[in-house]
């Protein structure tokens, strides 16, 4: 190699190297802002009633230092593994960090499967995690929407509350199964008691209710984008919200519907009577059973609706999401159908916001349409666009730092939306594709090509 190209990549190496190492002090920076009260004060009502707080600037320090590695480690990751033009870094770096990236997913796939064991006595944090593994998936759900295919959905707490309600209302009233009679009009309709296996029956059925609701939602919506989109999804929300809150005959109104049948074993209810799950296999039986139970069933199914993202984004489908993302009038030009691509968007982020209604409708018990106003929306949309549109693993970052932290800030409950307010406007100024930024097509050159001239002229491709 002569000198004038060592130093050429000498120097992009260096202004590689200055990027990374600035954009991990801005993540270091804005961790410490949004961590700072979340994390560094901690609050709880005292004996008398008053509000008794402490400092942990240790535990604060100790995130904010993991926030600046994690972001150079990511951010190396992205420039060697990226398009075009990315660094090109030493041997030993590139093998240390290909070890790393084959052992940091079994590594958390293996922390995940140990929760109920590590936090087995500690109900309050069981109650945590599950709750923000129903948000992963409802992130992973709209980033379908959002980060893939581009489509601004300020209504995805409508499917949600179909995919609630649906199992709610089947699992009390039963599977309807219509059959010919001999008589006018020859049809009638027999409802199947599902009895012990309800939760597994309607957990599709809720998913493919709420993916028909999706496709309802993306006809008249296809000519839009932008801002109208928004304002007719917002529209969507709102409307399905109010059916259910003015429809009391059906739904119950404002009071809700209670007694939900519980999920089981696949049949073994999860009590304690002999017939239960704990007499079964002869351990004595704890309420910690079912929440054990539960935590695992949100994180098959978070893990199924990212395994499901991954493979359709590799599929013409995902990248004809990718293409109409980043220009539809190039890719109806190309031949990709706008409509068919449109749809399956929302049909499918739909399907995985039913599956979570399900489970939360199951989880509770008890569901009422206060469980699904905007505020929801807006939440599950603020951990997609913080986590990085189109990045699994940031918008499961993204869930845990506002999922998990907001229970941690819930003491000084009027100023964490303040907090958050704040933070978001810093991360659209200093980081606009979030936290994980990952918009980087599926496909893309691993090097610089020539094309032929006789393939670009005119009337060609």
């Amino acid at each position: 190699m002569t000198a004038p190209a060592l130093s050429q990549q000498t120097a992009t190496r260096d202004r590689g190297v200055a990027a990374i190492i600035k954009n991990a002090v801005v993540s270091a920076l804005l961790a410490l802002v949004l961590f700072s009260l979340m994390i560094g004060i901690r609050t709880e009502t005292g004996p008398s009633g008053q509000l008794t707080y402490w400092t942990r600037f240790g535990e604060l320090a100790a995130v904010v230092g993991a926030v600046f590695i994690g972001s150079i480690i990511v951010e190396t990751i992205k420039r060697w593994t990226g398009p075009v033009g990315s660094v090109e870094l030493p041997d030993t770096v590139r093998r240390a960090f290909a070890m790393l990236g084959r052992l940091l997913i079994p590594a958390l796939l293996i922390f995940a499967l140990l929760v109920p064991v590590i936090f087995y006595n500690q109900r309050y944090l069981l109650d945590l995690a599950i709750l923000v593994l129903t948000y992963v998936m409802l992130g992973w759900g709209l980033n379908v929407v959002v980060g893939l295919a581009g489509l601004l959905d300020l209504g995805y707490v409508a499917f949600y509350a179909v995919g609630a309600y649906s199992y709610a209302l089947l699992a009390q009233s039963g599977l309807p199964f219509p059959y010919f009679i001999e008589t006018y009009p020859y049809v009638a309709i027999d409802f199947l008691q599902l009895g012990s296996w309800a939760f597994w029956a309607l957990l599709p059925v809720s998913g493919l209710l709420a993916a028909f609701w999706g496709v309802l939602l993306g006809f008249p919506v296809l000519r839009l984008r932008g801002d109208y989109l928004a304002i007719v999804t917002l529209a969507f929300g709102e409307i399905i919200r109010l059916v259910i809150l003015n429809w009391q005959d059906l739904t119950g109104g404002p009071n809700g519907i209670s007694g939900i049948p519980r999920p089981t074993v696949f049949g073994i209810p999860l009590t304690r009577g002999d017939d239960g799950f704990a007499a079964l296999i002869g351990v004595p039986f704890s309420p910690t059973h079912r929440l054990v139970f539960l935590f695992y069933i949100i994180l098959a199914l978070a893990l199924l609706t990212n395994w499901v993202t991954i493979r359709l984004r590799r599929l013409p489908i995902g990248r004809a999401w990718e293409a109409m993302r980043e220009d539809e009038v190039a890719c109806r030009a190309l031949g990709i159908n706008i409509t068919t691509t449109k749809l399956s968007a929302f049909a499918i982020g739909a399907m995985f916001g039913g599956f979570a209604g399900a489970f939360f409708a199951t989880r509770q018990g008890f569901i009422s349409p206060e469980s699904f106003t905007f505020q929801e929306s807006a939440l599950v949309l603020a951990i997609v666009v913080l986590g990085g549109m189109g990045s699994q693993l940031g918008v499961a970052l993204a869930a845990i730092a506002m999922i998990g932290g907001f229970e941690l800030f819930r003491g000084l409950d009027q100023f964490r939306m303040l907090v958050f307010g704040g933070v978001m406007v810093l991360l659209m100024i200093w980081r606009p594709r979030g936290l994980v930024s990952h918009r980087a097509p599926t496909v893309f050159l691993q090097k610089p090509t020539e094309i032929s001239s006789s393939l670009v002229k005119e009337g060609r491709g």
